[in-house]
Formats: C-alpha cells, structure tokens, sequence
C-alpha cells in the first residue's frame, strides 16, 4: 500500500534539491565563505546568458507583444481620442494574472506620448493600488505625480480635504488630458471602499483646463459590484476582457524573450515547451511561464551547465511551487495559522489521512496553549475550506458506514519547511518543534504521484 509520507535518512541540503556534493577541503581564506563565492562568480564566464536578463522579468516591456495585437487595438481605440484633445471614455481593463494587462497599456502609453504635441497635451500618470491603497497615499501619489517642482509636492501630514484640493489643483495646472491608470484597481476598493473613486470620477466637472480619464486594471471580473451604483455607471463606460494565453501563446512569448537573453544554441528541445505547458495549466500565466524560464536557466548555471534542459525547469517548477506555498503560510491570519500547524504536526506524526474530528482537538489544544479561545468547528470547517483552496491541504470525502461520511485531511505541502515558515509569526514561536536530525519528511508536495488519502 502506498504510503502519504515516505521517512527517509537526511543528507545536506541543496538549494537545486540534488544530492549535495562530497565536501571539500577549504581553500585559502577559510573555503566556503561568501567572500569567495563573490569571487568566484566574478570569475565565471556565463556560457547560457548573452546579455540583460530583464527580458525574463515582468517588469521589462517587449517591443512586440505577441497575442495580444487585438487588446492593444481596442485598448488604443479607445483613448485616441486624447490625442485630439478630447476626453476618452472612462476605460475598465480585466483579465486573469499574468494575461498582458499591464503590458499593453504600458505599450499604447509608450505609443501615444510619441504622437503627443503641446497643442493637445496627453499625460498619463500610473498608480500601483496593490501598494497605494488609501484615498489619502492615492490622492497625494497623483498630485506628486504632477507637481512640476519639488515646491509643489504635497506633502505628509496634511488633512485629506487639503490634499485633494492640492491634487485638483496640480491635475488644472497640467492642462489637457491626464490619463490615470489605476493597476489592481480592485485591491483599492477592498481596501479603502469606492469613495475616492467617486471623487475623481466627478473631478472634471471642477476643473477647468484639464479633463481627467480613469484606465483602471482589475484581476477580479466582479469588483465592480462592489461599487455604489453611481461610481459603477461613471466607471463602466467601456470594457476590454484580456483572455488567458493557451500553451502555443506562451510558447512564442518565450521564444521571443529567450531570442534576447541566450546564447544560440543553449535551450535545449522542450525546455520552453514544458515552461509553456505548465504556466498553461495555472490559468495561462505568462509572467509565471517568463519565472520559469528565468529560475531553470538560473539553475542550470549555479549547475556550470552548458545547456538548460528539461529537468531544470521541473526543479525550477519545484522551487516556484515552494516559495509561492511559504508566502501563502506566511499571510494567513492567526486562528488559520494555528489550525494549519495542528494539521502539520498531526499529519507529521500519524503519516496518513486526518478525521476532521482529530483536527479540531488538536487545534483546539493549541490554541489554548497559546492563549486564544479556540473558535467553533463552523469557523474552523470553513478554514478549512480555505486551506483547501489555497491549495495547502486537501480534503476527500470518506464514508464510514454507519458513522456516517468526513473529510479526510492530507498534507500538501512539505513539512520541513512550511513549520518553520508559520513558526515566524511570533504568536506560533513559543511552540518550538524538537526534530531529531536524522530524518527528513516528505509528504504529497514531495511525492507527485500521490492521488489521494492511503487506503
């Protein structure tokens, strides 16, 4: 019978996940240092990279976006008319992570203020809202945004009232059109509510030399049900739906950036084809296939590999998988954190699928260690659910006869790691975990062929 969690002797660590290397005797200067690891990275030739790796980042903005003619057409359509001195439609931008948004914004942006003159002055002016999300950082970021001299910023400190009108002020002062691109527009409006989106909505009506137009990016498709009605019908004046990429689609973006980054020759076959395929199936995520890509070829030469191949980037699968699972820990809130700790040490010691009934206790158990009044099986089933979905445990449904039907709870992530991830919160420090040296644990995450709870 196939077991959920394998015991295994340990070996050292390796940051590849591969058998680590025989040690060796240390060279002058006390071997192993950061000091000589600098050394000899200055000292090596890169044999894969041929120049920049920005063009394997989410950050760097392609010449030609494969796929995404069609987007950029509407997008285009729709705010020509600035170039005329007219005022475009308000504009909502949706789409999946990782399907081009930001992109082809960026790059109608780069193609309009090419067209621009002073007679019918065009400005955009672009606000991340996943990091400036109150009306009060909003409001100034924009203001700054505009202010010609150091003078005119607005500073901290003010009342909001005082910063919106300084805001006005700065956006006439402009003249002409100003485009505000407002990214994840939707992580504002969680955060802070649609307040500040009425305000600029309606700002035009007390300006007089400019006219201000709203482009905001949104992952979620139904954000805007949140929104008062007023702000919904001033917002909702055009729509573009950014579709996600399919395996093909991802493909030719990663072959046009690894055009740029690699030496000819050093891909070999399949390589961009599974970085494609696996970005495919998590939603069509070009940025996650671009990470891919990077982390393989990053790994293939920390290897001194003169070629990247398809097991790196099943390694680099591997690690994105990792880091993503151990940020996810990190931001759950308190009672979820605890309830995913019970389920780790409770998995850790039984090595097989966990009644929901055991869980709770040992939750329970916990929680009262440390000091929180443990909440109602309802809360913590529905967090359940959440972990679920998260992706963190999964949860199968079980008849037991005449004891009725459960969820049986297993592991999916590794053990080993995602303990002393959850364990930096403060609030779980206290409750240490003794390990013996000599074993390592693998659960489901380690063993992708896993489908299901042991029978």
């Amino acid at each position: 019978m196939e077991t959920d969690r394998l015991v295994i002797a340990a070996e050292p660590a390796n940051p590849l996940g591969e058998r680590a290397p025989a040690p060796t005797a240390p060279g002058p200067g006390g071997g192993g240092s950061a000091s000589e690891l600098f050394d000899s990275v200055m000292r090596y030739t890169p044999e894969l990279f041929q120049g920049t790796r920005e063009a394997l980042r989410e950050s760097y903005v392609p010449a030609r976006l494969p796929h995404r003619e069609h987007q950029i057409r509407q997008v285009a359509e729709v705010l020509a008319p600035a170039l005329k001195g007219d005022v475009p439609s308000n504009l909502l931008i949706y789409g999946k992570i990782g399907t081009g948004k930001t992109a082809v914004v960026a790059q109608v942006r780069s193609d309009m203020l090419k067209r621009t003159d002073l007679k019918h002055r065009v400005t955009f002016v672009t606000v991340n809202c996943a990091n400036v999300d109150t009306p009060y950082s909003l409001l100034q970021t924009i203001g700054n945004a505009l202010a010609a001299r150091e003078s005119e910023r607005i500073p901290t400190g003010w009342s909001l009232d005082r910063v919106q009108a300084a805001m006005r002020s700065l956006l006439d002062a402009r003249e002409g059109t100003v485009l505000l691109v407002l990214d994840e527009i939707d992580r504002l409006v969680a955060r802070s509510g649609d307040g500040v989106l009425y305000t600029l909505s309606q700002v035009n009506t007390e300006l007089a030399q400019a006219r201000l137009c709203l482009v905001g990016i949104s992952n979620d498709l139904k954000f805007t049900n949140q929104l008062d009605a007023r702000v919904r019908s001033r917002l909702n004046e055009e729509k573009i739906v950014f579709p996600p990429y399919d395996a093909p689609q991802l493909a030719d973006i990663l072959k046009d950036r690894a055009e740029v980054v690699f030496r000819v020759g050093v891909l070999d076959q399949g390589v961009i084809q599974r970085c494609a395929a696996y970005a495919a199936l998590e939603n069509g995520d070009a940025r996650r296939a671009l990470a891919l890509l990077r982390l393989a070829a990053e790994m293939a030469e920390r290897d001194r590999a003169k070629r990247i191949t398809p097991e790196h980037v099943v390694k680099a699968k591997s690690r994105l998988e990792q880091d993503i699972i151990l940020e996810c820990c990190r931001t759950l809130p308190s009672h979820c954190k605890v309830l995913m700790y019970a389920i780790l040490q409770l998995f850790e010691r039984r090595r097989e699928g966990l009644q929901t009934g055991d869980v709770y206790a040992a939750y329970a158990r916990l929680a009262q260690r440390l000091g929180l009044p443990p909440l109602h099986a309802r809360s913590i089933s529905n967090y359940l659910s959440e972990l679920e979905n998260l992706g963190l445990i999964r949860a199968t449904i079980v008849s037991r006869g005449r004891g009725g039907r459960t969820r049986e709870i297993v592991v999916d992530v590794p053990v080993s790691e995602t303990i002393p991830a959850l364990q930096e919160d403060p609030l779980l420090a206290p409750l240490g975990r003794p390990r013996g040296q000599s074993q390592t644990v693998l659960t489901n995450f380690d063993n992708p062929n896993r489908t299901g709870p042991a029978n």
